[in-house]
């Protein structure tokens, strides 16, 4: 069943050039869904809600983007980018031409994708601000991996930078220099940006979906949970785990609310909304954290622009709060035509 819309809208869909949508997903495999299910869900959505809406597929000009405002003079641009020209970071300066040209647009401002673009920075930030999160060490590409004394081992070794869990596994997890230095040479290798290790936190996987600009709205926790895992692996979101159909049924993966107590619901919530307003974000974000045995709480990323497929985590926390698929949709737009740059 559709919702229709109060007002019918001009939208552009911004998605990576080889990401733009079908018309349908038949005879697509489980995993080639998996990659294109958020900007096939938003523009199927958004066309059988009412709305005027054009996909334009993006990869290093922005003059396509130029070309698609004066060609349907689009009250929103849908921003689904990741990137811009292969590029992780890159996708903070198209929101920045957009309010440049002073389109209207959905999801977080520049300056909050600056922000926590860079995983180091927004742990110092928010550790100014007495905030918990992991002790962490920088490793910059071609410099010698040398571990301080103050950060001891386990330690989890990511990308500083890249999102959707690139190049993680449960290897990323290390207990010794040598794996430690092994780990930071594969980050470099695969990603081409400086690794960044923190000391790993053992403890439940939390996520919180926040929406708003000034007036912040968390949705229900949401807990992921590995059922099946082999004995001494640890329940983390590696690649696999996020767009490996097959992995994740072999594993027993499911996300689900969170199993809390009242109080802690509303530390919860009380704690995300203080982050947000920290870190300038705007429109919708989810915030991966780690709950400890003794209820210590831990933000381990900050992620603007959340991935919003249906029955994704950020869907089904909204969905579980009461709020639909169209309507989250319609508010995530409502919140672009609001936002004012400033």
């Amino acid at each position: 069943m559709s919702l229709k819309p109060t007002r019918k809208l001009r939208v552009i869909v911004l998605v990576r050039e080889d990401l733009v949508p079908p018309e349908s997903l038949e005879g697509f495999s489980p995993k080639e869904v998996e990659l294109i299910k958020t900007e096939y869900d938003v523009v199927s959505t958004l066309n059988g809600m009412g709305h005027e809406v054009w996909p334009v597929g993006i990869s290093n000009e922005l003059s396509v983007i130029r070309q698609a405002i004066e060609d349907h003079k689009p009250h929103i641009a849908f921003n689904l980018l990741e990137e811009f020209a292969g590029y992780p970071l890159f996708d903070q300066h198209v929101v920045s031409y957009l309010e440049l040209t002073r389109q209207k647009y959905t999801g977080c401002n520049p300056r909050g994708l600056t922000l926590t673009h860079d995983k180091a920075l927004t742990n110092k930030i928010l550790a100014y601000h007495r905030i918990n999160v992991p002790r962490f060490v920088v490793f910059p590409v071609n410099r010698k991996v040398k571990r301080p004394g103050r950060l001891t081992f386990p330690l989890f070794v990511k990308s500083v930078r890249d999102e959707g869990s690139v190049a993680i596994s449960q290897a990323s997890i290390v207990r010794d220099d040598q794996k430690l230095a092994e780990r930071v040479e594969f980050i470099h290798r695969q990603t081409s940006s400086p690794a960044i290790a923190e000391q790993f936190v053992e403890g439940r996987e939390i996520y919180v979906s926040i929406i708003g600009n000034q007036n912040l709205v968390t949705y229900s926790p949401w807990e992921l949970l590995m059922k099946d895992l082999p004995e001494g692996s640890q329940n983390i979101a590696t690649d696999k785990a996020k767009w490996d159909p097959a992995y994740q049924q072999r594993v027993g993966l499911v996300t689900q609310v969170a199993d809390l107590a009242p109080e802690l619901q509303r530390g919860f919530a009380r704690l995300s909304k203080r982050i947000y307003r920290i870190l300038h974000l705007s429109g919708y974000a989810r915030l991966d954290y780690r709950l400890t045995e003794d209820g210590r709480i831990y933000l381990l990323e900050a992620n603007p622009n959340a991935q919003i497929a249906r029955n994704e985590d950020f869907a089904d926390s909204a969905a579980h709060a009461g709020v639909r698929y169209e309507a989250l949709l319609q508010k995530i737009m409502s919140l672009g035509m609001s936002y004012e740059p400033g």
